[in-house]
């Protein structure tokens, strides 16, 4: 499978990384700001400064400690994030978190939008991103604002909206993504989404790059309410059964204490 690559205004916001130098690598769906949940699940993986974490943005907003949360990503080297559109918000002006200092700011701006690396042993290679990839537009031709809010494929559309670009993309590569907040996971071939909606009571959830499973924490309680119309119960395909369940999928180890 080639590297994806992007067109000259994303490329450089693009962070390519060997994973060949770490023993396990996990992707983390959207934190919002709950450090404790954070710390729970880092705990339950198991993470060691040998192992790999990438996030897929939207570290910060509506939870209550984003400035915890930031401080542990920056902090730790073996952490790594793209940049989701609410740290993009921050940078535009659009939202203040008053708790952020201007190194925050300045390290939230120096974040890549999109994380690949290639396939090692029997894992595939990946694409991390926050919202997702448009399957109709080559890679060149993305802009940081598609690969960070694509979600449906309807001109204007959100949730309830279909197709979403899951539903339609092909690969080649298998893209990780946050941005749409989901009843569980999807597990599909080409895309796995991870915002399972921690912020709004429901789980912070990682997927083990290399055992291919996913892990999940509860969320203690809810920081915000959330319409159940905008909580996605995947997969939206033909091949589902009745309960809805994916064409592919995994065992979640879920700590509900």
């Amino acid at each position: 499978m080639n590297a994806p690559r992007f067109g000259r205004a994303v490329e450089p916001l693009h962070r390519r990384v060997d994973v060949s130098e770490w023993e396990h690598v996990y992707i983390v769906g959207d934190v919002h700001g709950r450090p404790e949940e954070l710390d729970r699940l880092l705990a339950e993986l198991g993470v060691t400064d040998d192992d790999l974490v990438v996030f897929v943005g939207d570290l910060l907003r509506k939870g209550p400690d984003s400035a915890a949360v930031v401080d542990r990503v920056r902090s730790a080297d073996n952490l790594l994030t793209v940049r989701g559109n609410n740290e993009q918000k921050l940078l535009r002006g659009e939202k203040e978190l008053s708790n952020l200092s201007d190194d925050d700011l300045d390290w939230i701006a120096s974040l890549p939008v999109a994380v690949s690396w290639a396939s090692d042993g029997d894992a595939p290679g990946a694409l991390v991103v926050h919202g997702g990839v448009d399957p109709r537009v080559p890679l060149e031709e993305h802009t940081v604002d598609d690969l960070q809010n694509t979600r449906s494929l309807v001109p204007g559309g959100s949730y309830g909206d279909r197709p979403y670009w899951w539903e339609e993309y092909a690969g080649p590569q298998r893209v990780f993504f946050g941005h749409t907040v989901l009843a569980r996971p999807i597990d599909r071939e080409f895309a796995v989404g991870l915002d399972t909606g921690c912020v709004y009571g429901g789980e912070l959830t990682a997927y083990d790059w290399r055992a291919d499973r996913f892990h999940s924490v509860a969320a203690a309680e809810p920081t915000e309410e959330r319409a159940d119309r905008k909580v996605l119960d995947p997969p939206f395909s033909a091949a589902s059964d009745a309960n809805g369940r994916s064409p592919r999928p995994s065992p979640i180890e879920s700590d509900s204490d």
